[in-house]
Parts: structure tokens; sequence; C-alpha cells
């Protein structure tokens, strides 16, 4: 599961017709961006909860969102476009994730959504850099094991791991996200990425982190 973000020079055309006036181009800018939305949030959706919780759902009303304060980011224009959306849908999903989920099934507040190519993806990607300590093992595996890995994370090292090492955003664009200075997504990244290394090396020699 890639996120391919739409054509830039698109969106800013669109985003110009929109401060124009033009309701049918916010529209078309809405529709670029619902499968970009969706897959970023398809990551964070435990498949356990979909009953309750759908990612059409959440795109849905983080779009009627943006859809009423485009008004707002046009005038002030504190992030790129597909930033403060994608920072629209996060809050969405925190928000009715608080309202569908923790109050019925608190159990599954550390469940990991990430299918499971995107864990072998994601896996590479953050272990990439360093000796993994399941390089042997077959996709599935690795897949299996980052699932249990990212368990033993905090919210907020799962969330900053999927920023930076999954989607690729920079530490200035993942801070706007989290509403915290690049300087300290850049820290949270590197502690975020040792916990996980660490547990998934305990994983696989079957001990405790």
């Amino acid at each position: 599961m890639d996120l391919h973000r739409p054509d830039p020079d698109e969106t800013g055309h669109l985003l110009t017709q929109v401060m124009a006036g033009d309701r049918q181009a916010l529209d078309h800018l809405l529709a670029l961006h619902r499968g970009f939305l969706r897959r970023a949030v398809e990551l964070r959706l435990d498949p356990r909860v979909r009953a309750r919780l759908d990612a059409s759902d959440v795109v849905q009303e983080a779009q009627l969102e943006a859809a009423r304060r485009i008004g707002d980011y046009l005038q002030r224009r504190p992030m790129p476009f597909h930033v403060w959306l994608e920072k629209t849908a996060y809050e969405t999903l925190l928000r009715l994730r608080r309202q569908h989920v923790e109050a019925a099934c608190r159990s599954v507040e550390n469940e990991v959504p990430l299918p499971g190519r995107s864990s072998v993806r994601l896996a590479h990607l953050l272990l990439g850099g360093g000796p993994a300590p399941s390089q042997n093992l077959r996709d599935q595996e690795l897949a299996d094991q980052l699932q249990q890995a990212m368990t033993g994370l905090s919210e907020e090292d799962r969330e900053v791991l999927l920023l930076r090492g999954f989607e690729g955003l920079t530490n200035e664009e993942a801070g706007l996200i989290l509403g915290i200075e690049p300087a300290a997504v850049s820290k949270r990244y590197v502690r975020a990425l040792l916990r996980l290394r660490k547990l998934m090396g305990a994983s696989s020699h079957g001990g405790e982190a």
C-alpha cells in the first residue's frame, strides 16, 4: 500500500479556482485527494473495529471538515495542502475512535492495523539502515513480527514511524500533523526506531525487550 500523493501542480490549480469562488473546483480538489486519504486512514484503522468505524466514514468526515475550513486554510496557508488535509483526517480519526471504539473496545487500543504487505514494506524501510534481527524470515513472518513489535510501542511512537518511515514525510511536515516542533519529531523518530528494533530483536529470539 503506497501513499501516492496527488499532483501538486493540479492541487495548486484547483486551490486557485477555489479561492476564486469555484465550488465545483472544491469538489474536484477533495475527490483528487480522496484515495490518498483513504490509504492513510486504512493504515491506522484496526481491522477488528471496522464494523464500528470504516475508513470511508473517516474520510467523509475529514473532507466535510476540510470543506468547512477551506476558507480559513486559503487565508492563512499554514502548511502544504496535502499535509493540512492529512492532519485533518488524523484528528478526525482520533475523535471518531474515541467516540466509537475506546468506550466499548479498550482491548484493541494498542492494536496496529497495518495490512500485511504494508508491514513488510515498513519493516524493510525502517530496518534497512541497520542489521535487521529477522533478515532470514519470510515476508509473512516479518510482517507478523513487525505487528507484534508495534503493539509494544506507544501511540506516539507508532504514529511518528508511520509518518516518517512509511509515508516519507519530512520532520517539518510530520510536526505540523502531530503539533510538535521538527526537532522533537526527529528525536521521537530516532527513539521510536530504536525501540522498535529492540522489540523486534526480542521477538525474533523469543525474549523480552
